[in-house]
């Protein structure tokens, strides 16, 4: 039987209780009348940020006031959107890289949605929250430690919820595991295994659509994401993407909510991956083979929760590689695999010591989330996840209820990049991750998907 109490039900006792108006006291005071449109503005409308507004668009109850880009390209393609659904053109903010805050300052807005470089994550999400707007920050929230606190203490002080919007929690495989685990499936859980294991090089390198220097320009000469994103392969050394294998993972072991990590290690293998793509693309000669960088190949991270779990986070985006995110559920029961789609449950599986294929158990443990909405997802982006972290994040704004992955979530799963840096540059050293919940990990109730609501 499972005796997890559903997300509502939590909900009203934590307000009965007070510990609700705790962290959020002045903006989740009731519902909107089910007939007002919940109005978002989006700041940051490049690729991914349109699909945002695409998935925001399907809906009847969202109105888009107003969107927020410096590229007038970028501005120009997502009115092309509102054009193809004959909805009225937002109001576009582009004049400088601070053009946001004069679209916060409108009336007409109850959540913004943050989708640009993750430098700007924070800036932005804190003045959406200091505007009293539900702030949706797309993956990684943060880059820095400091970051990670101040999402948290802004969120606190304000009683405005911020949303990490990491898409990955809601695939159809991983919340039928977490249904499992839930109902003890898995016995007592012990291990998890993940990452993101995604061959990145043309995206880091103008996203393969230009030819200027042999594809292999970034920054200034870059396209989309090259401009900014290759940087941090420049600069940093440590596991700089780490939300979309740990957030489902953090949702298995209950994580701030009963449980937490309380420490790392990490390790690089040397860079190799990016400087060879630079020479095989564009020449020994080229400019950018004369380049640093800094990240590892394979960087490996161990966390340990206070529960006594042990979760493996790998990072690979400079490989020639297939794509994978590596999920591995391990209890005192059985495993799940994720790449070879197998599972094995003792006393369970028909024969011992043997894998046997995950599809049966996906179509009985399957998430009541997706049973109900899996045909309105048909049209999302990522196998239709897309639809779900969307449709989570609105409806908290129309129920002015927390959001099912809150700001704790988005400080913690976040901070793994600059702790594991810290390691790395330490010798692999032990690192200790703060508490971001203050404590409030010990009585927390879980929230993410409960039945079928967000």
């Amino acid at each position: 039987m499972n005796l997890t109490p559903t997300r509502r039900q939590f909900i009203k006792t934590a307000a009965l209780t007070g510990t609700a108006a705790t962290v959020f006291p002045s903006i989740l005071t009731g519902a909107k009348p089910a007939d007002t449109k919940v109005r978002l503005g989006f700041i940051g409308v490049g690729l991914r940020g349109r699909s945002h507004v695409e998935q925001a668009l399907y809906r009847e109850d969202v109105v888009i006031p107003a969107i927020c880009d410096v590229d007038p390209n970028s501005i120009a393609l997502t009115n092309e959107i509102f054009k193809k659904k004959g909805k009225p053109l937002p109001e576009a903010y582009s004049k400088g890289d601070e053009a946001f805050l004069q679209m916060l300052k409108r009336d007409d807005l109850d959540g913004v949605i943050i989708a640009t470089p993750w430098e700007w994550h924070v800036p932005m999400a804190v003045a959406t929250m200091k505007a009293g707007k539900y702030a949706g920050v797309e993956v990684s929230a943060t880059v820095k430690l400091k970051e990670s606190w101040d999402l948290v203490d802004t969120s606190e002080k304000t009683g405005v919820p911020c949303m990490i919007l990491e898409n990955v929690c809601y695939r159809r495989d991983v919340l039928a595991i977490l249904n499992m685990v839930r109902q003890g499936m898995f016995g007592e859980m012990t291990y998890a295994h993940c990452g993101y294991q995604h061959d990145l090089r043309e995206v880091k390198f103008n996203n393969g659509k230009q030819a200027y220097g042999g594809g292999v320009e970034f920054g200034a000469k870059g396209y989309s994401e090259a401009h900014w994103r290759t940087q941090h392969s420049v600069d940093r050394n440590g596991d700089i993407y780490p939300t979309h294998g740990l957030g489902p993972v953090a949702h298995w072991l209950n994580i701030n909510r009963g449980n937490r990590f309380t420490h790392l290690t990490s390790t690089a293998t040397k860079s190799r991956g990016l400087h060879k793509y630079v020479v095989d693309k564009g020449g020994a000669n080229h400019p950018n083979a004369k380049v640093n960088f800094k990240l590892g190949d394979v960087v490996t991270t161990v966390v340990e929760c206070a529960n006594g779990e042990n979760i493996v986070i790998i990072h690979d985006t400079n490989s020639p590689r297939p794509y994978s995110l590596g999920f591995r559920a391990q209890g005192t029961q059985g495993i799940w695999m994720d790449d070879n789609d197998m599972i094995y449950l003792e006393g369970v599986s028909p024969k011992a010591h043997t894998w046997e294929p995950f599809a049966a158990y996906q179509e009985k443990y399957d998430h009541p989330l997706w049973k109900r909405h899996a045909q309105t997802a048909e049209n999302a982006g990522h196998g239709g996840i897309d639809f779900f972290v969307m449709r989570a994040f609105i409806e908290s704004v129309k129920t002015k209820t927390p959001p099912p992955i809150d700001v704790y979530d988005a400080a913690v799963w976040s901070a793994i990049s600059p702790l594991s840096e810290e390691s790395i540059a330490g010798g692999s050293k032990p690192v200790e991750i703060p508490d971001f919940t203050r404590g409030k990990w010990k009585t927390n109730k879980p929230i993410f998907g409960l039945n079928d609501q967000f």
